[in-house]
């Protein structure tokens, strides 16, 4: 069924509401003009809950605080055997509501109309009632639109207070009228003193606060008012004292009401530019005055306030870049930094030139384990780096009766060297340091480059640590070597002319000039007590174009060292 037979009250009674108008009577203290008064809400009953809410309608200037009287729920009877429902609000009748007795004295005509349906009928409407306060307002409020001329009285009342009695009696008696605060009015209006001052707030949180003090001439009176700047985080209240007298000592009164000693008021002569005023326990320090303010000092007081001016700019603020977050170790570090520069974060970009150039060029190193346990010496594994996205792969070469299965030691990834901190590279040293050296210069600045050989990654002779394991590059494969060799410019550890050029100290050492050649470890050894540190990929580079293979296999091979010296030369 579209409608269920038997209706809920939340479907029957939708949007349903019983209103009722009442009143309760309020005590008022303190007020020479009232005693009480009639205090009108509006009471709502929610059909579909059975919940109730009562507003009170907003009077201009009534001094109380109106609006909502009730928020919307369910209200217990008096006796608090169940909640407040229809039965029980009546026209003429009264209902006591969290301790206030009010008195229904009407009802709307959908209210009315809902209770004759049901066969209940309602009391005649109630006059509305009004107190002494209501029938003033109402009074003031026609005389304020003209719709009532005012008493002979009233104009008598106004004109005397506004005049005094004591000048009513003197024009009475025909003295002549002399008011000190009329001439000053007359001859200082509209002309108003213009202060800078700041004060620090010392109190937990406080900051220092800037105002613009407003002196008027025509009646020594002052008005402050907040200079916040954009975004300062403070509400928008421009106002921070109210236009009138400021005095230098203030009290305050322990009985309402009583009459106060009138103190001693600040005048221009106090407002000096470097010097303080007390505003109600605030120390405002003066910086700074106007033009005209200034004027006005140096012409009526002979005073520069120009010499006490305060500089108060602020120093500039250095701000300072926040760094990003450590990476912690998942997923790629290019992808967690965008993550957190960006909101929509955008995949970093790849260089695609390099990808189809590099595609398929695999750098392997061999090497071996150098944690000092004996069961990992004969392990072999394989170090592949891929030049097309700098990731570094490890697999471990399968070796009978060694206890370890072969496979995938390290996955694909980029990794980070632990010496350096940085990605593994290569090549990328010797290209920064080309280019900082000129090219006449570059065949004596090889030399210097053996001592960044240390921020090389990945050559035979070098100890790398990858997953935690020491691993000492003991060979590379020939492709690896042959494109070593083919950018001689990026690695200068497999240029045969920069490695011969590194041999030039020992030109005159006789086991050098043998024709029959020397031993690899012979020639390292030479070379270290010249100063010159070889390195095991140069000394795999010098066999490779300057040596001999050994007449048998109990041999090692052996590099001439004249043609290496000729090919430096």
């Amino acid at each position: 069924m579209r409608q269920p037979r038997d209706a809920p009250a939340w479907l029957k009674h939708d949007k349903q509401v019983l209103r009722f108008y009442g009143f309760f009577q309020e005590t008022v203290t303190e007020r020479p003009d009232e005693n009480a008064r009639y205090r009108h809400v509006s009471i709502m009953f929610h059909m579909e809950d059975g919940t109730m809410s009562m507003n009170e309608p907003k009077v201009e200037n009534s001094g109380i605080a109106q609006g909502s009287f009730l928020k919307r729920q369910k209200v217990w009877r008096e006796d608090g055997l169940a909640y407040i429902g229809p039965d029980d609000l009546r026209v003429g009748s009264e209902i006591t509501i969290f301790g206030r007795t009010i008195h229904i004295s009407g009802c709307d005509r959908f209210t009315r109309w809902f209770f004759e349906q049901n066969g209940i009928s309602l009391p005649p409407e109630e006059p509305m009632v009004e107190d002494e306060w209501h029938k003033t307002y109402k009074l003031r409020k026609s005389i304020e639109k003209g719709q009532k001329p005012l008493t002979k009285a009233q104009v008598e009342d106004a004109w005397i207070q506004k005049w005094g009695a004591k000048n009513l009696a003197k024009f009475m008696s025909g003295a002549p009228h002399v008011d000190m605060k009329f001439t000053q009015f007359a001859l200082n209006e509209r002309k108003v003193l213009r202060f800078k001052a700041f004060w620090d707030d010392h109190t937990p949180y406080g900051a220092r606060m800037y105002f613009i003090i407003h002196y008027f001439l025509a009646d020594n009176t002052v008005e402050i008012n907040m200079a916040q700047c954009r975004n300062s985080g403070r509400d928008a209240y421009p106002m921070f004292m109210k236009r009138g007298p400021l005095s230098k000592t203030n009290q305050v009164l322990a009985v309402p009401g009583l009459l106060a000693a009138e103190g001693q008021i600040y005048y221009p002569q106090d407002f000096l530019v470097g010097a303080s005023i007390n505003v109600w326990g605030r120390k405002l320090v003066i910086y700074d005055c106007d033009d005209a303010t200034q004027k006005f000092y140096k012409e009526y007081l002979d005073i520069d306030q120009r010499k006490g001016c305060i500089d108060v700019s602020e120093k500039p603020v250095t701000h300072l870049k926040l760094t990003p977050v450590p990476h912690t170790g998942v997923g790629r570090e290019e992808d967690s930094l965008i993550n957190c520069q960006m909101i929509q974060p955008k995949p970093p970009k790849v260089d695609l030139e390099r990808l189809m150039l590099y595609h398929g060029e695999i750098l392997r190193f061999e090497c071996k384990m150098m944690n000092g346990e004996p069961e990992d010496e004969l392990r072999r594994l394989v170090i592949a780096y891929y030049l097309a996205d700098d990731e570094v792969a490890v697999f471990e070469v399968p070796v009978r009766n060694s206890g370890h299965m072969g496979g995938r030691f390290s996955e694909k990834r980029r990794m980070k060297n632990p010496d350096t901190g940085e990605y593994f590279k290569i090549g990328e040293a010797w290209l920064t340091f080309r280019s900082s050296v000129s090219s006449a210069r570059i065949s004596h600045a090889a030399e210097l480059f053996a001592s960044m050989f240390a921020t090389k990654d990945l050559f035979v002779g070098q100890t790398v640590t990858i997953a935690a394991q020491p691993l000492q590059i003991t060979r590379a494969d020939e492709h690896c070597l042959q494109y070593l060799e083919a950018h001689p410019d990026e690695f200068p550890y497999a240029s045969p002319v920069a490695c011969a050029r590194r041999l030039l100290p020992l030109a005159a050492d006789p086991e050098v000039q043998d024709e029959r050649g020397i031993e690899p470890e012979r020639l390292k050894e030479l070379a270290a007590k010249a100063g010159v540190s070889l390195i095991d990929h140069e000394l795999v580079t010098l066999l490779r174009h300057f040596g001999v293979p050994p007449e048998s296999e109990d041999q090692q091979p052996r590099i001439i060292g004249p043609h290496a010296l000729e090919c430096a030369g």
